[in-house]
């Protein structure tokens, strides 16, 4: 059985990111150093409701504005929160080349915000037939809700899914629904483990 859908993670496969610059960002207009305010958001955990959908965008604002005491509007909070985002990962050619043989299809734990950063200012996005969001699906990777989601956005079976992600778990996951998934490490990586498996992209 042939290939006839590839899947992609977002987050340091296709754009890299450091949450370290965001925190970095915050410091300055909130009541704690950057070191101390993932341990205060991991406490609240606000980031994974908003990841899973269960709370709005302006919502999860004032309530990190509460909990780290931020004295910045909505619009303001969004860019500082989307500074994250740095450099794509893989060749725009490379997507574009997949795009003319595959159903290129996104699979991402992501929130409203930051994909609507994505959106506007990474235009790779243009190549993907099919969009799965967590917030979108209230569902995050692991679970396996996530990944029947993007199979279906696929529309073939598991087996003819090729999908990569940077975490492991994810890609155990993913490979316990059929899927056949690798770990991604580097473009050149990637090129390799789809070359033997002969996906096309040029």
């Amino acid at each position: 059985m042939g290939y006839r859908a590839i899947l992609f993670d977002l987050g340091k496969v296709l754009v890299h990111f450091d949450f370290r610059l965001g925190y970095r960002a915050l410091e300055g207009r909130c009541h704690y150093p950057a070191a101390e305010i993932p341990k205060r958001l991991a406490a609240t955990g606000l980031v994974e409701r908003f990841e899973t959908g269960l709370i709005e965008p302006r919502e999860f604002v004032r309530s990190m504005s509460e909990a780290l005491g931020l004295g910045m509007d909505y619009e303001e909070f969004c860019r500082v929160w989307s500074c994250i985002f740095r450099h794509p990962l893989l060749p725009d050619s490379m997507l574009e080349g997949l795009a003319k043989h595959y159903r290129l299809v996104l699979l991402s734990n992501t929130n409203a915000i930051h994909f609507e950063s994505i959106r506007r200012n990474y235009p790779l996005l243009r190549h993907f037939r099919g969009i799965v969001l967590s917030y979108e699906v209230k569902a995050m990777k692991p679970r396996p809700e996530i990944y029947q989601a993007a199979i279906t956005a696929a529309a073939c079976s598991a087996g003819e899914c090729f999908y990569t992600d940077d975490i492991a778990e994810y890609v155990t996951a993913a490979r316990h629904l059929g899927i056949d998934a690798v770990r991604f490490e580097s473009s050149e990586q990637l090129q390799r483990e789809m070359a033997a498996r002969g996906i096309l992209w040029e």
